[in-house]
């Protein structure tokens, strides 16, 4: 959603970086650069001025211009108000009560039933037993799909009877709970193409039976300022506790999700990255901030792997490595393993310094690179991915046609595994074994 957003602040602050001292001139300019940039992503006009003004006040102090670090310190006040911007509203996540209750409300399609079982599932990382409660009575399709979630993760649904009150079904629902030993009911409350009075209503019946310790807005950011629009009416009529920003992986230009919360005042306090059922985050404005500005989010990036993290993977790899061994079964298995921790894209834009190679990375992945190697790599013998040195002529054209491929992709990959090998082969000695394990896994 960020790419367009990242790729222009990148190249105009790098400006800034790449020269000696830097004048007041020098950052008007990129301030006009940086005010454009955040209007063109549909940012909101008035947080765009307020943003440029403190950040050209901060730049411009004597201190700054004065020193031979002027760009880079300006670059550390772009993305200290940028966190700063991000960081709007209240976003501690509470599961007060017994059971504690989480309403989520919002239009149809903003990905209510979905950002349910998501939730649920990070609420079972806390170490809390969820129960999913379908209180949309208008739409079948919303309980049958709730209850299809539920079933994948393992996690209980209550659906009441056809022609059940809204408000029973809470009732039911959170007595359910109760009786079942749930310490925590997630209530997928009904929406509405539009807001209008009877939802509102229905609404606050939910909160004053329920008495929710969270009532979250679930906003689809891809409708851009209309999200925004939707938040200052369900905030001016609901007791919002906070906002869920979903569809944060699709390709709108971001601005509702850098907006939203200075101006409702509202705190977003989880991103919907993905349509799997893990694809929830915490939402950390330091993290994003980084990642838009190129910095990186190692923090992310630590807690995806270790949610992947495969122990005896890891233990067979730094065997294979103190053996002086580094075989196309490791190089396949490490793929494997990276492909768990979510979209390509994503993940690069985590590391440090590889923001910009982000969307090249998607980009290959989207062509069905990595599926053509796994591809390649599963059409051959086991002894062929021990031992590659075996590979001929006719045994490279029979792994050609069963996997799809051409004979020049599979000597590619012969070719580039040869090379990954020589550089396992050199952190093989006993300094450089678990690095080398490290790196390789960090590849994932």
């Amino acid at each position: 959603m960020f790419d367009n957003l990242s790729d222009r602040l990148r190249l105009t602050l790098a400006g800034l970086t790449g020269r000696g001292r830097v004048t007041e001139a020098d950052v008007d300019t990129a301030m006009r650069e940086v005010r454009l940039a955040l209007l063109e992503a549909d940012v909101n006009f008035k947080v765009v001025k307020d943003f440029i003004a403190r950040v050209r006040e901060r730049a411009i102090g004597a201190e700054i211009l004065s020193s031979l670090t002027a760009g880079q310190q300006v670059v550390k006040i772009v993305h200290e108000e940028l966190t700063e911007l991000l960081s709007k509203g209240d976003r501690t996540f509470r599961l007060q009560g017994s059971p504690a209750v989480v309403a989520l409300v919002g239009l149809q399609g903003s990905g209510k039933t979905t950002s349910a079982a998501k939730l649920a599932k990070h609420v079972t990382k806390l170490g809390r037993q969820p129960l999913l409660v379908a209180a949309d009575p208008y739409r079948p399709a919303a309980a049958d799909q709730l209850e299809t979630l539920g079933k994948q993760l393992g996690i209980a649904v209550y659906r009441a009877p056809a022609g059940t009150k809204v408000v029973d079904i809470v009732t039911d629902g959170i007595a359910h709970a109760k009786r079942i030993g749930r310490d925590v009911v997630i209530l997928d409350t009904a929406g509405r193409l539009t807001v209008d009075e009877v939802l509102m209503a229905e609404i606050a019946d939910v909160a004053t039976i329920a008495k929710p310790a969270e009532t979250l807005l679930v906003v689809d950011a891809m409708t851009g300022q209309q999200a925004v629009e939707v938040a200052q009416v369900f905030a001016a009529t609901v007791p919002l506790t906070g906002l869920i920003l979903t569809k944060i992986d699709g390709d709108a230009r971001g601005g509702a999700a850098l907006s939203i919360g200075a101006v409702t005042g509202l705190g977003v306090k989880f991103l919907g990255t993905g349509e799997k059922t893990d694809a929830l985050e915490v939402f950390y404005p330091d993290r994003l901030s980084g990642r838009i500005l190129g910095m990186g989010d190692v923090m992310t990036l630590v807690e995806r792997a270790q949610e992947n993290f495969d122990a005896k993977q890891a233990a067979k790899l730094e065997d294979s490595l103190k053996k002086g061994r580094f075989t196309l079964e490791d190089m396949l298995a490490s793929m494997q393993q990276m492909q768990k921790m979510g979209p390509m894209g994503q993940i690069m834009s985590m590391i440090p310094g590889l923001g910009g190679m982000a969307k090249e990375a998607q980009d290959a992945v989207d062509r069905g690179e990595l599926k053509r190697v796994e591809a390649i790599i599963l059409s051959m013998t086991p002894r062929e991915r021990r031992d590659p040195a075996v590979l001929n002529g006719s045994r490279k054209r029979r792994i050609a046609a069963g996997s799809g491929t051409t004979l020049p992709d599979v000597n590619r990959l012969v070719k580039q595994f040869g090379e990954m090998q020589k550089l396992m082969k050199q952190f093989s000695g006993a300094g450089g074994r678990r690095a080398a394990t490290q790196a390789l896994l960090n590849r994932r």
